[in-house]
């Protein structure tokens, strides 16, 4: 009886923990959301009125004005679903390779590209911007999605979940005559929509929040992402806290979407494919 008394206590302090650090967490979005409906000059008060006397919802309408967030956005949305999409295609074909083919030199390979995630980006950012400059692609989308196609990380991801499926699925497959491509097309992936799932939230959350990437390869206007239209905003508009906050709302929702999208089958995806061995 005590024994149970004990771990009903632990369970209580545990969820306790939980919701408190919730909390924590969660208090400067909620903090970023409330401000984002004030005024400037209202931002800042002590105390905080977590809920605005007035909701000033002409916040997000000015903010469309002040700059060209409409093209921004698109910009966004744009590199990250064709680099995200690209993304699980090359992952997955090379994680099935990895995995499931045998050939010469496999686990050797795959170690040396695993290794390359070590290798920090500031290291090979200058020879990747001379390549992108002799290929005259600086100030152009592709030089950011011929740069992004491929991912160590998703590889090593996939890979992981495709070594739990029995090589015994895969040769009864080609036993009834299906080559690699159609084995990979109607055994693997329908089996992988956990960690596939899983690859788009990280690539897609990745590639929207870039900053360091488009500041790098993006002079013209036309070609700037919202991460680097929320800088010029901040720099230009400096005091008006109250559409800063308004326009970093905007860009957060397109990955609050994606996540809640897939988020039933996120921590299953990366239970199977990031911590199996």
């Amino acid at each position: 009886m005590m024994i149970e008394k004990n771990s009903t206590w632990k369970k209580v302090l545990l969820y306790v923990v939980l919701i408190l650090l919730t909390i924590v967490t969660l208090l400067p979005l909620v903090w970023m959301l409330s401000a984002s409906f004030k005024l400037s000059s209202e931002v800042f008060t002590f105390p905080i009125k977590w809920i605005p006397e007035k909701f000033h919802w002409e916040n997000y309408k000015v903010i469309w004005s002040k700059i060209n967030l409409g093209r921004y956005t698109y910009n966004s949305f744009k590199l990250s679903i064709i680099i995200t999409l690209i993304q699980l295609i090359t992952s997955a074909f090379a994680a099935y390779g990895f995995s499931k083919c045998r050939f010469p030199g496999r686990d050797t390979l795959f170690l040396a590209y695993i290794a390359t995630i070590a290798i920090p980006w500031q290291v090979y950012m200058l020879p990747q911007y001379i390549m992108m400059q002799k290929f005259h692609l600086i100030d152009t989308h592709l030089s950011i999605i011929l740069l992004q196609s491929f991912t160590a990380f998703g590889v090593f991801l996939l890979r992981q979940f495709y070594m739990s499926i029995p090589n015994e699925l895969l040769e009864a497959a080609r036993i009834d005559g299906l080559n690699e491509y159609r084995t990979f097309a109607q055994i693997i992936l329908p089996l992988s929509k956990a960690s596939m799932s899983t690859l788009i939230i990280f690539s897609f959350v990745t590639v929207w929040n870039d900053f360091m990437g488009p500041m790098i390869y993006f002079n013209s206007d036309r070609n700037k992402t919202i991460q680097l239209g929320i800088q010029m905003f901040v720099g230009q508009y400096s005091t008006e806290y109250g559409l800063i906050m308004a326009t970093s709302i905007l860009a957060l929702i397109p990955v609050l979407v994606v996540f809640l999208a897939f988020q039933r089958f996120f921590v299953e995806g990366v239970a199977t494919s990031g911590l199996k061995g």
